[in-house]
């Protein structure tokens, strides 16, 4: 293992030194410093092309230039984007921020869903959701992401802020909802002709009873999840996750996920006291998310069972769940006055702040995800079509092989075949993709930062470029550069270790 380190990291450097060197001779050609004054009409034009070449040192050999800028790059100094005046590295770690907070969401998102709905494609080939499916991801993927941008700015934000000034959902519409609904669970989940029926039966009416709920309560204008609300969706998430993770046969895992569910809202009001008394940050929600994915995995220990650790894997997972929407209730209840503050219309449409808004931690973090959910919308549909397909692809193999039939023949029930022996190796080719997936995006996606105006890094990328800012743009290619070599050789690692035959050279 270290050796094979010790190898990649050499090359990585060695890769990285030759391809920084090549981007910035690149750069330095399609570049012009001197383009805006070269059509000057300024008395004093000769003048001020001297005074640019010598801030420029332009009167230096590019080779020249390039070991002063790596020089100063070495050492921290990012240098200067001349135009503005600004240091770049300010302005890269605030650009790397908002990108970070748009992949983080995106990528899981996106891949949770993605494999997910793959997943069940495959295991339900040929039927009416299969085809569904692929005509949905293969729509999805052929769709440009801007035009998919500029849909979602129109009815996800404008038309959305104004449903908001009068939301009101017609009984029919509504009816009508619940019954879309029921027909997408019925042919996901399907089965027998009965248990076609009531699944559609229980979807529709449970469908039906939510959004009639949220009608009823004027649940648009208040929005909250309330110790009712996530008891219930937490009991129903405590059985689905104990019937995947391991089956329904293993009750210590189940009590588990229900004691979770339980000690979640024991804590629901304690936890309300403590958030009015202190004063948040994001370093102490996370030691929040870590205690709380304690809890479950320490209750799951002393349910024990046949296997602890299944159990344990149960609470954790149902802990962070649970915690999950205690943490976006506290935000959700911050929603009247951040309504307001925007005069009735919270959706925005650019950027990844509102100026000069103020309020506390929780203000501040609605603020941060309404203005993510647009573009993180947009990446989810682009990338959930690529995980869906590949996903389906993988499984389809994964379940035609030897083992799943030798698995079946040995009186194995379809969960474990498909959970443990299907799903897992689903996986294998997924390793693979999704670092590499992931630096892309942290990169930048341009298309939907510049479509909805948001500071990241492709934004800061096009903008160098265009005002011919050769420093944040060599600052933007070095650290693509450098993340991209990282994301193979953590691909590599993943794949070893997800893949048991594969193994490093030592």
């Amino acid at each position: 293992m270290l050796t094979f380190l010790t190898r990649r990291i050499a090359a990585g450097i060695a890769t990285l030194v030759v391809a920084i060197f090549l981007m910035y001779l690149l750069v330095d050609l399609a570049i012009d410093p001197l383009a805006d004054l070269v059509d000057s009409t300024a008395p004093n034009k000769a003048e001020l092309i001297q005074a640019r070449i010598n801030l420029l040192h332009l009167d230096q050999s590019v080779f020249v230039r390039f070991f002063t800028w790596a020089g100063h790059f070495i050492t921290g100094d990012f240098g200067t984007a001349w135009k503005t005046g600004q240091e770049v590295g300010p302005l890269v770690g605030h650009a790397i921020g908002s990108t970070l907070q748009l992949v983080t969401a995106a990528t899981v998102l996106s891949l949770v869903l993605g494999v997910a709905v793959g997943v069940v494609s495959a295991l339900r080939q040929y039927s009416t959701f299969d085809y569904v499916i692929i005509f949905v991801s293969f729509l999805l993927y052929s769709l440009p992401s801007f035009w998919i941008a500029i849909l979602l700015k129109q009815w996800g934000a404008i038309g959305f802020n104004d449903f908001l000034a009068d939301p009101v959902i017609a009984w029919p519409t509504i009816a009508l909802f619940a019954v879309v609904s029921g027909l997408v669970w019925m042919i996901a989940v399907g089965g027998s002709r009965t248990r076609r029926i009531q699944t559609f039966a229980i979807a529709a009416v449970a469908t039906f009873s939510a959004v009639a709920f949220v009608q009823l309560t004027d649940w648009w204008s208040t929005p909250h999840f309330g110790p009712v609300l996530i008891g219930v969706t937490g009991l129903a998430l405590a059985f689905a996750v104990s019937g995947l993770s391991a089956g329904f046969g293993n009750r210590k895992a189940l009590y588990t996920a229900v004691t979770t569910v339980l000690v979640g809202l024991v804590l629901y009001y304690p936890m309300q006291a403590l958030f009015d008394n202190v004063d948040e940050s994001n370093l102490l929600i996370a030691g929040l998310a870590v205690v709380a994915i304690g809890i479950g995995y320490l209750l799951g220990y002393l349910f024990r069972g046949p296997d602890w650790r299944v159990s344990s894997r149960v609470g954790a997972i149902v802990a962070f769940l649970v915690a999950s929407m205690i943490y976006i209730d506290q935000i959700l209840q911050v929603w009247p006055a951040y309504f307001r503050a925007l005069k009735g219309r919270p959706i925005p449409t650019f950027g990844d702040s509102t100026p000069n808004l103020g309020g506390n931690y929780w203000v501040q973090t609605l603020d941060s995800l309404t203005h993510l959910l647009l573009p993180t919308l947009t990446l989810i549909l682009v990338a959930f079509a690529a995980y869906t397909r590949y996903s389906r692809s993988s499984m389809l193999e994964v379940m035609s092989q030897d083992y799943i039939r030798t698995a079946r023949a040995k009186g194995l029930n379809e969960r474990t075949v498909v959970m443990r022996h299907g799903f897992r190796n689903t996986l294998i080719p997924l390793a693979t993709i999704v670092p590499i997936d992931i630096i892309t995006l942290i990169g930048g996606a341009v298309i939907t930062e510049a479509v909805f105006a948001r500071p990241g890094m492709g934004a800061l990328f096009v903008t160098s470029l265009q005002h011919a800012e050769i420093d944040p743009v060599m600052a933007y290619l070095v650290i693509t550069a450098a993340l991209a070599i990282i994301a193979n050789i953590v691909a590599d690692l993943v794949y070893a270790a997800v893949d048991p035959r594969i193994r490093l050279n030592p």
